[in-house]
C-alpha cells in the first residue's frame, strides 16, 4: 500500500461535496497545470461506478481512471476497486476546523512507487488548493 494525505481547512461537508461532485472533480482531479479532467462521472453508491477522464492539455496523452465503489460511510470513508483490481481507501478525519484526507492505494506495476506516490499526492494537493481557494 502507498499512502498520501493532506489537511484541508474546510468543513467536512464541504470536503465531501467537492470530493464527490463531478462538476467539482473536473476542477481538481489532475496532478499538474498541463493536465485537466474534461469529464467526470460519479455515482457514489456501493456497487456503482465512477469514471474520470484525465488528459494532457496539449492532447498528447489521456486515460480513464475508473472503478466501482465497495464501501461508503458518509463524511468518513470511501473504498473502491479500480478496473485493474487494485483497491483504494479514502479516510476523512474531521477535526475542529479542518479535515485530514488520507488515501491508501495498491501500487500498479508500470511506474515506481515513488512516482505513483508523487502523482497521487499532487492530485490531493490540487484538491486542497481548490477547496481552500474557492470555497473558504
Amino acid at each position: 500500500m502507498i499512502t498520501v494525505s493532506t489537511k484541508i481547512n474546510a468543513s467536512i461537508e464541504k470536503v465531501w461535496e467537492l470530493w464527490n461532485n463531478p462538476i467539482h472533480i473536473q476542477n481538481w482531479y489532475f496532478a499538474s497545470d498541463d493536465w485537466h479532467c474534461p469529464k467526470a462521472e460519479n455515482n457514489l453508491k456501493v456497487g456503482e461506478n465512477f469514471n474520470y477522464r484525465m488528459e494532457a492539455k496539449d492532447g498528447s496523452f489521456g486515460f480513464d481512471f475508473e472503478g466501482k465503489y465497495t464501501k461508503i460511510k458518509e463524511f468518513e470513508l470511501i473504498e473502491y476497486k479500480l478496473d485493474d483490481d487494485r483497491t483504494v481507501s479514502i479516510s476523512l478525519l474531521k477535526e475542529e476546523n479542518s479535515v485530514t484526507v488520507i488515501e491508501k492505494f495498491d501500487p500498479e506495476t508500470e511506474n515506481t512507487r515513488e512516482l505513483q506516490q508523487q502523482g497521487w499526492q499532487m492530485i490531493l494537493n490540487n484538491f486542497k488548493k481548490y477547496v481552500e481557494r474557492e470555497f473558504n
